[in-house]
């Protein structure tokens, strides 16, 4: 017990110590209940075009098909809310798409976690994985303690609200374990229901993904976006954050300490026409190491067509 109580303090330490906010440990185990819920998702096409969603479902649901032999799933939180916003009158880009690509960012501190885990404790099998992979990130949150899953779909921390990252590192080594999460905050509250342009948020705590904003300007690869969508997407040109704003339990939100994070100035200040007019080659230059690049320029230059700047 105490060689666990020691490694356990070590890696919650450690985490603190390359800037993530929460630390969280969970014993790895197959996910039954989160499986079944995936499945009904999938079944009723709520992933839209997503057909990657699809993919590897027992990966998903087991994370011994991901690290073979393992015991414990640690789970880290990196804040990304900003402290400068848009300027008035700019197409609005999500908070997290602000500065450099989170997935770069977070997948070198979790390399460094495992590398001094290795150092400290000796010879680990681990691998960490970020938003890119067949993990299902929210429900290992909810099972190591950081929070609970909001009617909007994001895990919401109840210190911190929903403006952070969520990274999963799966070791081969038992540790000490966090309680889940129990409780629901979220009462009688529908802020995120009523405020959603798309109606993507359902009452029933399920998200259409195929009806939201973020689908559309990120996910969908299609040329041309549904004609019906037009004037739905507010000044939203890439991804959305409305259903976060409204979110009471974002009050508690601060700004973040990364400076990789840091908005890049054009993100912040270029106006629909400076959109519209720049060129292939300055966006590849400017926006090289940004989430922008997932939509590519051709990307960018569709969802302009489809937002209204007040």
């Amino acid at each position: 017990m105490n060689q666990l109580l020691k490694y356990t303090a070590l890696i919650k330490q450690k985490a603190t110590e390359l800037g993530f906010s929460y630390c969280g440990i969970a014993k790895a185990e197959i996910l039954n209940e989160d499986a079944k819920r995936l499945e009904a998702w999938l079944n009723k096409n709520l992933h839209g075009k997503m057909q990657y969603m699809e993919n590897h479902f027992d990966l998903r649901i087991d994370p011994t098909k991901l690290v073979p032999g393992a015991k414990s799933v640690i789970t880290v939180l990196q804040n990304y809310y900003p402290e400068q916003k848009q300027a008035a009158n700019t197409p609005h880009i999500a908070k997290y798409a602000f500065g450099k690509d989170y997935h770069d960012v977070i997948r070198a501190k979790l390399k460094q976690l495992l590398q001094i885990l290795n150092e400290e404790i000796g010879a680990i099998d681990g691998r960490g994985f970020v938003d890119s992979a067949p993990v299902l990130e929210r429900s290992w949150a909810v099972k190591t303690g950081a929070g609970w899953i909001g009617r909007n779909g994001n895990l919401i921390n109840k210190q911190s609200g929903s403006f952070y990252f969520i990274a999963t590192l799966i070791v081969d080594i038992e540790l000490l374990y966090d309680d889940p999460f129990a409780k629901d905050y979220c009462g009688s509250c529908r802020k995120c229901i009523d405020a959603c342009p798309t109606e993507a948020i359902e009452p029933n705590k399920q998200i259409n993904g195929s009806k939201c904003i973020s689908y559309f300007t990120i996910e969908l690869k299609d040329a041309i976006i549904p004609e019906e969508m037009k004037g739905r997407f507010n000044d939203w040109m890439f991804g959305c954050d409305v259903c976060q704003d409204v979110c009471p339990w974002n009050r508690f939100s601060k700004p973040n300490d990364e400076r990789l994070f840091n908005p890049i100035p054009e993100i912040l200040n270029f106006t629909k026409n400076q959109w519209m007019n720049i060129s292939e080659d300055t966006f590849k230059n400017i926006f090289r190491d940004s989430p922008l690049k997932r939509s590519k320029y051709a990307g960018i230059q569709r969802n302009l067509k489809f937002i209204e700047i007040k």
